[in-house]
């Protein structure tokens, strides 16, 4: 299955596994990588140190391409980048920051760079700041999102309407269905984050990967727009949240609430009741914790089905 990006990364199938923050760590990465898709490490919710571990010990795990997803509105970003370089990362996907900032460098080190977007505006932007390829998020997906709460399957018609460089479509997408709409919409690839969330080989915390499992369609929300929009499942500290808000609260009084390491509490350490639980509306179709392997198998093997089936009729 050979088209613009998985030339771009050498695979062999077009399907990124999203870097998730407390999920995607290396067993994660190294096993899609291994799957035949690109494997992402999130470096969200990673010390400098802690990645630098696990970008050698995935390394080790697999000999195939994998990338490192790095949000810019993170600390030490300048330490995160060193380490990149110094460990020889070939890929990196950059998000929630200006692609100017370091996309130029780290295209002078040979490293290829996609950055995520969620509008039209901000794709042409990437695209003048030279990156390789787009990811175009829509609002269904998990985690910080776009304030224009665009859907994907508008998105990436618009996008792919505008730019020149590959696209990769991002939010919603959990099957081989799925991978076929948003390519015949015009993209290039999909990146998927939800349904590897909740797999075996996922950092996450068993009781959050049990919570995906079990999600239904509207147990989640984007919300905290005012800080930066982030999808959540609705839980206690979901349900503390919207009742602050009935009080319209400042930004400060916002950021006292959620307080430090909700993410970790959560997804991480299990905690579904006071934690910061992040997750695509797509989790609604997940109903099995499997390996990635499996995930990315059933994916591609849906859609080639589909697209026979269409091409048959």
């Amino acid at each position: 299955m050979q088209n613009k990006i998985t030339q771009l990364f050498n695979i062999q199938y077009p399907i990124v596994q999203g870097g998730m923050v407390w999920v995607s760590g290396y067993k994660l990465a190294s096993a899609v990588s291994n799957a035949g898709g690109l494997g992402l490490i999130g470096a969200g919710s990673m010390y400098p140190e802690v990645l630098r571990t696990h970008i050698q010990k995935c390394k080790k795990a697999t000999n195939k391409p994998f990338g490192v997803n790095v949000p810019m509105l993170y600390p030490d970003i300048e330490k995160i980048i060193d380490i990149i370089v110094e460990e020889g990362v070939k890929i990196v996907f950059t998000s929630a920051g200006n692609p100017q900032t370091w996309t130029p460098y780290l295209k002078e080190k040979g490293i290829t760079v996609v950055h995520v977007v969620s509008s039209v505006k901000f794709a042409l932007k990437a695209e003048y700041a030279g990156v390789d390829a787009i990811v175009c998020e829509g609002f269904e997906a998990g985690g910080h999102n776009g304030r224009e709460e665009t859907t994907t399957f508008t998105l990436i018609p618009m996008v792919q309407q505008k730019v020149q460089i590959p696209l990769i479509a991002a939010g919603g997408i959990a099957s081989g269905r799925g991978m076929l709409a948003a390519m015949v919409l015009g993209a290039d690839a999909v990146q998927i984050g939800s349904r590897f969330a909740a797999t075996k080989e996922s950092s996450a915390h068993q009781n959050f990967k049990t919570s995906i499992v079990n999600a239904k369609d509207g147990d989640t929300h984007l919300t905290l727009k005012e800080l930066a929009p982030v999808r959540l499942m609705k839980n206690k500290f979901y349900r503390e949240l919207q009742a602050l808000y009935q009080q319209n609260p400042s930004k400060e009084q916002l950021k006292e609430f959620l307080g430090r390491a909700r993410a970790k509490k959560g997804m991480f350490e299990g905690d579904l009741e006071n934690g910061e639980l992040e997750i695509g509306q797509i989790a609604g179709f997940i109903d099995e914790i499997k390996s990635a392997k499996e995930v990315l198998n059933e994916i591609i093997k849906e859609f080639n089905l589909v697209k026979s089936l269409i091409h048959r009729d």
